[in-house]
């Protein structure tokens, strides 16, 4: 096991974010259905099991009827040094789009580079690497 890997309930449109996380982060998704997973408590097409497996581990389902969809507060999801430069800040720029930028991806007064994103999903994204100069 390397590490926890985020669980996101998404409020009917699962399919959608999980397939834009595979589109940023590159991966194998895979997707099963409330009716193939013999679900009877939402639409036969909601997503009962997501997972994206890769150089992002992602995991997440439609939420049903007694869940809560996900909403971040007080936390993010850290991508800090998890990929070289160029792929960090292309992953902060697509999920910059149709998002919301909280603080740019720029140099900090130690020499790092960070910024902070919520994406269309509201997922908020902390994405950061060392200069590599």
């Amino acid at each position: 096991m390397s590490g926890p890997i985020p669980y996101l309930l998404f409020p009917g449109n699962a399919a959608e974010a999980l397939e834009h996380y595979r589109s940023v982060f590159g991966g194998e998704l895979q997707l099963l259905d409330y009716a193939g997973a013999g679900r009877h408590d939402g639409p036969g097409d909601a997503i009962a099991h997501g997972q994206l497996a890769g150089p992002v581990g992602l995991a997440g389902a439609d939420a049903g009827a007694d869940d809560d969809a996900v909403q971040m507060s007080g936390m993010f999801l850290s991508l800090l040094g998890t990929a070289d430069a160029s792929t960090l800040t292309s992953w902060y720029d697509q999920l910059a789009s149709d998002g919301r930028v909280i603080d740019a991806l720029q140099k900090r007064p130690w020499g790092d580079y960070d910024g902070t994103v919520i994406d269309r999903y509201g997922i908020r994204w902390l994405i950061g690497f060392h200069d590599e100069e």
